[in-house]
C-alpha cells in the first residue's frame, strides 16, 4: 500500500480544480477514502493507517494460527504466595504504612512482649464461631492476632489493615516513625495496665522504660534539685557527630541557664544563673535511641533530614554514663531502623532485626523478608530514593561496629537477656488464636486452589474467543457496492488483545462538529461489512454507529476552501521567489533574515492552521499540507531542512541586545514590495530599514574576539614554527629502533599533543593549551605506569615520544607538572652489548597489578553497584537524553561534532576498545585495564575527554543493585521510586529492550553505573516526583484524629 503522505494527497488532489461549491457525492468519498483498495494479508509489514479498508496488522496473526494455552492467562502462580520454609511473614504496605510495618516486626521480635499478649484475656476471640470471619476489637486483640499470624501463618505476608484500621491512621500519608513509636507504647501500656492478670500491667515499663533525671544546681546558693522523669527512649542529636557515644554524651552533658533563660531557685527566692544536666538512673531491658535525623530548618520553615553518617557498635557499655554502676550495662544491639531517603517527607522504611533464637539477621522490607549470610549485620550501601546534591563517602567502621547515614533507631537488649533468660522464654501460639490461624491458613489453600480454578477457566475462555475471532475475521472487509460501517481502529486491536477487556465501542471522539464522522479522523477508524458490525455491537453495545450517512459534506467543503487558500499563498511565494532576484539599491529596502525568507511559507502556512482551528487534523497537520508544501518543492534550498526551527519572522536577525544583527552573512536587503507582501502574513515581525545600524555592542565584543583570534593566530605559528615535526608526524623517535646518539627520550600523553594539534590547527576556535599534564601517565604513588614492552606494543598509542630538542621547546611553551624520560642504557656481558631502558619516574608494579587484579574481578561479578534509572516521556526525548556528556578542553562543540561516537558512549562511565570489549573506569584512579597491560584512562579519540561525574538528569534517581539480582526484583525498586507498577514498565537499555523477568541483571548486560530507560504505559504525572512538594504544603497534623490519641 501506498505510504500514509500519498494516500492523504490522493485524497484531496481534486482541490484544485473544484470549487468548494461544485463538491459531489464522489468527492466526498475520495476524501474518506472509500474506494481505497484493501491490502491483503503479507503485503503490509503493519497496518496502514491512512487506508479506512485495511485489516491487516491489527492483532489478527495472534488468533490464525495455532496457540498456547498459557498465553490465555496471566495470573501468577499462587505457590508464590506461599511462606518458605524457616522464614518469617512480611507485611503489606498499605500505601505509606512501612514505618509502621517496620516497629511490628521489632516489637514482634521481643519474646517477652510476644508472649505478653498471649497471655492477654481475649474472651471474644476463645468463644468465636469459626464459621465467620474475627473481628478484634481492642488494640490488645489486634496485636495478639497479627503476631498469630506472623508466627504460624502459611502465607508469605499478611495484612496488617485491621490494626491500622483500628488506629485511624490514614495509610496514604506517611507520618513522623519516632513519634508513632511513642505514642503506640503508651496505648499499649494504658491497654495492658487494665488486663486481669497483675503481671502484665508493667511488662512495657519492664521491658522498655528507664529513668533519668533533671538535676539543677543554683549558682548562687548551690542548691541542686532533682526532677526524676521516665524515658521510653533517648532522643539523641546527631549533628556534628560521629559516633554514637558521642551523642549520648551530648545528651548528658550539663547546660547552662544564663539570660532570659535563668532558673527559679526556690532557696534563693529568685531567678538565677544555674547548671541542668541529666542523671541517668536506671535502664531498660530494651534500650531505644532514637537518632534524630529530621530537625526543623528555620531557613526553609520545613523539617530537613540529616544524612549523616553515624557509627554504632554491636556491644554498647551504658556503664560510663551510669551515675551508679550496674552488672546489666552491656547491651546488645538487637534491630536497626532505617530510612531511605533525602527528604523528611517521603522515602521508604525498613528494618533490620535479630533472630534472638538464631542469632541471625533479617532485613524486612514490607512483604520482602531477607536473611543475611553469616550471623552479622550487614547494612551494605544504604543509597537513598532520590540522588543527593552532594554525596558523603561512608566512613571505615571499626570491628564490631557499623555505619550508616540512614538510621533512626537503634534497638539494644541486655546482654545477660542472650546470655540464658531470653531463650528461655516461650512464646507459643495460645489455642483459641491457633484456630483462628488455622482458619486463615484454610482460607489461604482456597484461595490457592480458587486461583488455579480462574487459570483453567481463562484458558476455556480463551479457546473461545480463539474459534470467535477466526470467524468474524473472515466478516470484517466490507464488499464494494455494500453497506458498511466505521468502528475505532484502536477498538479493533483492543478486541484483538487478549490481555485487556473488550468494552463497548466508542465513536464520540470522532464527529466533527456537524456530528458526523470528521474526515480527519478517519486514520482512527475502519470501514468494516454490515454484517460484522451488526455483531460487533450487538455483542459489545456502543453508540452512535456510523455508516454511509456519516460522511460529512459541510467538513469537506471547508477543507476544500482552507486548502484552495493555501494554495493562493503557494502562488504569493512563486511572486516573492522572483521579486527577490531583483537587485535593490543600498539605500532601499528592508533587511530580512536569510533563513527567515527561506521559510517563510512554512511560517505563514503554520500561522493559518491556527487560524482555522476548526480544519486542524489531530497531529496538528492539515491532510493537504503535503501537497502545498512539494507543489514548488524545486524552489526551495535544502538549507531550509537545517535551519532550526522559526518561530517569528526575522527572529533570526535580532542580536541578543535587540537590536540589527551584524552579521552580513545572516541577513539581505529585500525590495518594499517583497517586505510589504511578506508583513501581511507576519505584521509583528521586528522591522529594520536599510538605514538601521547594526548593534553597536556587538561591534565592540566582535572586535575584541578577533583581537584575540589574532593574538591566537600569533602563538599557534610560533609553536607550529618551533615543533614543526611534532605537528606533521615526521622524523619521530620510536622506541623500536632507538636512534643513535641519542642517550634520553621524553614522554607526553597523546591527549596533550592531540589538544595542542587542535589549536594549531584552529587557533580561532579555542584558547591555546597551556599546559603538559603528564600526571595522568603516572600512579597515585608517582610511578610510572609503562614498561619498555608495553610502550612498543599497545601502548605506544597513548604517548608520544620527543626528542630532547623538541622536549627543550615544550619546556619554554608549556607548563609541566611532571617531567617523564626513557634512557637507554648498555650492559656488556660475555662479549655481547645488551640494552636495557629505564624510565624516570620508576615503574609502579604494584599499583600496576593491583588495578590489573581489581579490573578484572570487577568485570566478573559486583554487589551493591549503581545504576541510573532515568524516567522518559517518549522516544524522541530518550534519543535526546542518551548523548553522552562530551568535554573538550579548547575547543568548541562544532569541533565536537567532528569526533565520531564509538558505541557504548551513552554511559558517561565506560568506553569501549578496539576489540570491542566494554571496559569499566575505575573511580579512585585515573587508570583502566586493556588486556594484561595498565594504561591511563585518557581518551582515545583527538581531542576528547569524558567526564567521569554523571550527569544527572530530570527524572532520573540511582538505585543500588547486584549482578545476581532478577530483573523482577529490579522493578519492584523502581515501583517503590517511581510509583510505576511493573507491569507499566518499559525498560531499555542501549537500545535493547529488557523484557525477561526471571533473568539476572548480570546475563542481561546491565553493568555498574548504567543508565537504563524507563518508559510508563500510563500517561499519568510523576505523583512521586510532586510527593514532596504537596506534603509541605500541608499543614502537619501528625497523628491528630487517630486512635493512637484516644480520636
Amino acid at each position: 500500500m501506498a505510504p500514509r503522505l500519498q494516500l492523504e494527497r490522493a485524497a484531496w488532489r481534486w482541490v484544485d480544480t473544484v470549487k468548494p461549491e461544485d463538491v459531489t457525492e464522489e468527492h466526498i468519498e475520495m476524501a474518506y477514502r472509500i474506494r481505497v483498495p484493501a491490502c491483503k494479508r503479507g503485503a503490509c509489514r503493519r497496518n496502514c493507517k491512512g487506508n479506512p479498508n485495511c485489516l491487516v496488522g491489527i492483532g489478527e496473526h495472534v488468533w490464525l494460527g495455532e496457540i498456547d494455552e498459557n498465553s490465555f492467562h496471566n495470573i501468577d502462580d499462587p505457590n508464590s504466595e506461599r511462606r518458605d520454609k524457616n522464614k518469617f511473614v512480611g507485611l503489606t504496605n498499605l500505601g505509606a504504612t512501612c514505618y509502621v510495618n517496620t516497629f511490628l516486626q521489632v516489637w514482634f521480635h521481643n519474646l517477652e512482649l510476644r508472649k505478653t499478649l498471649y497471655m492477654c484475656q481475649n474472651s471474644r476471640a476463645e468463644e468465636h464461631n469459626l464459621d465467620s470471619d474475627y473481628e478484634p476489637q481492642t488494640i490488645c486483640e489486634h496485636l495478639q492476632y497479627l503476631f498469630a499470624l506472623l508466627q504460624n501463618s502459611n502465607r508469605r505476608y499478611i495484612d496488617p489493615s485491621g490494626l491500622v484500621k483500628a488506629l485511624g491512621l490514614n495509610t496514604g500519608q506517611q507520618q513522623d516513625a519516632q513519634e508513632f513509636s511513642k505514642l503506640f507504647l503508651s496505648l499499649l501500656e494504658d491497654t495492658l495496665s487494665k488486663q486481669k492478670n497483675p503481671n502484665l500491667h508493667n511488662v512495657i515499663q519492664q521491658q522498655f522504660c528507664g529513668q533519668f533525671a533533671y538535676v539543677t544546681v543554683c549558682n548562687q546558693c548551690g542548691r541542686a534539685s532533682l526532677l526524676p522523669s521516665r524515658f521510653y527512649e533517648l532522643e539523641l542529636n546527631i549533628q556534628g557527630h560521629k559516633q554514637l557515644t558521642d551523642c549520648i554524651t551530648e545528651f548528658l552533658k550539663e547546660e547552662k541557664l544564663e539570660g532570659d533563660n535563668r532558673y527559679f531557685c526556690e532557696n534563693c527566692q529568685s531567678k538565677q544563673n544555674a547548671t541542668r544536666r541529666i542523671k541517668l538512673q536506671t535502664l531498660p531491658r530494651t534500650l531505644n535511641l532514637q537518632l534524630m535525623r529530621f530537625v526543623f530548618d528555620r531557613q526553609t520553615g520545613h523539617k530537613k533530614k540529616l544524612n549523616t553518617f553515624i557509627s554504632f557498635p554491636e556491644i554498647l557499655d551504658m556503664g560510663p554514663f551510669l551515675e551508679q554502676k550496674d552488672t546489666k550495662c552491656l547491651y546488645e544491639l538487637s534491630a536497626v531502623l532505617i530510612h531511605r531517603g533525602v527528604s523528611a517527607y517521603s522515602g521508604h522504611y525498613i528494618a533490620h532485626v535479630r533472630d534472638s533464637r538464631t542469632s541471625d539477621w533479617y532485613k524486612f522490607n514490607d512483604e520482602e523478608i531477607e536473611k543475611m549470610e553469616g550471623k552479622k549485620l550487614q547494612l551494605g550501601i544504604e543509597e537513598d530514593i532520590a540522588d543527593t546534591k552532594s554525596q558523603a563517602r561512608k566512613p571505615k567502621c571499626s570491628k564490631g561496629y557499623h555505619c550508616s547515614r540512614n538510621a533512626y533507631m537503634l534497638v539494644y537488649k541486655q546482654w545477660s537477656e542472650y546470655d540464658g533468660n531470653q531463650k528461655e522464654v516461650t512464646e507459643e501460639v495460645p489455642a483459641f488464636l491457633q484456630r483462628l490461624v488455622e482458619r486463615d491458613n484454610k482460607k489461604f489453600e482456597e484461595w490457592c486452589k480458587e486461583m488455579a480454578d480462574m487459570r483453567k477457566q481463562s484458558v476455556d475462555k480463551g479457546k473461545a474467543k480463539h474459534e470467535e475471532v477466526k470467524e468474524l475475521y473472515k466478516l470484517l472487509p466490507a464488499e464494494d457496492g455494500k453497506l458498511f460501517e466505521f468502528v475505532p481502529l484502536d477498538w479493533l486491536k483492543n478486541w484483538l488483545d487478549d490481555a485487556t477487556a473488550t468494552k463497548s465501542i466508542d465513536n464520540l471522539k470522532f464527529l466533527c462538529t456537524h456530528g458526523k464522522l470528521h474526515p480527519d479522523k478517519i486514520g482512527e477508524v475502519k470501514r468494516i461489512s454490515l454484517k460484522a458490525a451488526d455483531h460487533f455491537f450487538k455483542r459489545y453495545g456502543g453508540s452512535p454507529r456510523l455508516d454511509r450517512s456519516s460522511l460529512c459534506k459541510d467538513c469537506v467543503v471547508q477543507r476544500c476552501r482552507v486548502l484552495r487558500l493555501k494554495n493562493q499563498l503557494n502562488e504569493d511565494y512563486k511572486d516573492i521567489s522572483n521579486l527577490v532576484k531583483i537587485p535593490v539599491k543600498s539605500n532601499q529596502g528592508f533587511w530580512v533574515g536569510k533563513a527567515s525568507l527561506r521559510s517563510w511559507r512554512q511560517l505563514a502556512l503554520e500561522q493559518l492552521e491556527e487560524d482555522e482551528e476548526e480544519t486542524k487534523h489531530t497531529n496538528g497537520k492539515t491532510n493537504g499540507e503535503g501537497l502545498d508544501i512539494s507543489a514548488d518543492k524545486g524552489l526551495e534550498s535544502k538549507e531550509q531542512q537545517n535551519d532550526e526551527e522559526m518561530k517569528t519572522f526575522n527572529e533570526d536577525i535580532v542580536c541578543v541586545h535587540g537590536s540589527l544583527s551584524i552579521s552580513d552573512g545572516e541577513k539581505r536587503l529585500v525590495s518594499d514590495e517583497v517586505w510589504n507582501r511578506i508583513k501581511v502574513y507576519f505584521p509583528k515581525a521586528p522591522e529594520f530599514t536599510c538605514q538601521q545600524e547594526p548593534c553597536q555592542q556587538c561591534i565592540m565584543l566582535d572586535r575584541e574576539g578577533k583581537e584575540n583570534e589574532a593574538l591566537n593566530k600569533m602563538i599557534a605559528n610560533e609553536q607550529k614554527a618551533n615543533l614543526l615535526n611534532l605537528f606533521q608526524e615526521k622524523n619521530r623517535p620510536t622506541l623500536q629502533k632507538w636512534p643513535q646518539d641519542t642517550e634520553v627520550l621524553y614522554i607526553v600523553s597523546l591527549f596533550f599533543v592531540e589538544e595542542w594539534k587542535k589549536f594549531i590547527r584552529k587557533p580561532a576556535k579555542g584558547n591555546p593549551v597551556s599546559s603538559v599534564g603528564n600526571s595522568v601517565l603516572l600512579c597515585p604513588h608517582g610511578g610510572f605506569m609503562f614498561t619498555y614492552d608495553s610502550m612498543v606494543k599497545g601502548d605506544a598509542q597513548q604517548i608520544v615520544l620527543l626528542w630532547p630538542g623538541e622536549w627543550d621547546v615544550i619546556r619554554r611553551h608549556f607548563l609541566v607538572d611532571q617531567a617523564i624520560s626513557i634512557c637507554r642504557l648498555s650492559e656488556k656481558t660475555q662479549n655481547t652489548m645488551n640494552a636495557q631502558y629505564r624510565t624516570q619516574p620508576d615503574l609502579c608494579k604494584d599499583c600496576r597489578e593491583g588495578l590489573i587484579f581489581q579490573q578484572q574481578r570487577d568485570m566478573r561479578e559486583y554487589t551493591q553497584a549503581t545504576v541510573y534509572i532515568r524516567k522518559v516521556v517518549d522516544n524522541k526525548r530518550i534519543m535526546k537524553e542518551a548523548v553522552p556528556e562530551l568535554n573538550a578542553s579548547g575547543s568548541d562543540a562544532e569541533d565536537e561534532k567532528e569526533v565520531a561516537k564509538v558505541k557504548g558512549e551513552s554511559d558517561p562511565d565506560f568506553y569501549q576498545s578496539e576489540d570491542g570489549a566494554k571496559r569499566q573506569k575505575l573511580k579512585d584512579s585515573c587508570y583502566t585495564s586493556s588486556g594484561n597491560l595498565i594504561t591511563p584512562a585518557i581518551p582515545q579519540k583527538s581531542g576528547i575527554r569524558r567526564s567521569a561525574r554523571h550527569r544527572k538528569l530530570r527524572g532520573e534517581k540511582a538505585l543500588i543493585v547486584s549482578a545476581n539480582q532478577t530483573l523482577k526484583e529490579l522493578k519492584i525498586q523502581i515501583m517503590h521510586a517511581f510509583s510505576v507498577a511493573p507491569f507499566d514498565q518499559n525498560l531499555t537499555i542501549d537500545g535493547r529492550h529488557l523484557t525477561d523477568d526471571s533473568a539476572t541483571l548480570g546475563s542481561l548486560g546491565v553493568i555498574p553505573d548504567s543508565i537504563i530507560f524507563l518508559k510508563a504505559d500510563e500517561p499519568i504525572a510523576d505523583y512521586a516526583a510532586m510527593d514532596d512538594v504537596y506534603q509541605v504544603c500541608m499543614p502537619e497534623e501528625g497523628f491528630k484524629g487517630t486512635g493512637l490519641l484516644g480520636h
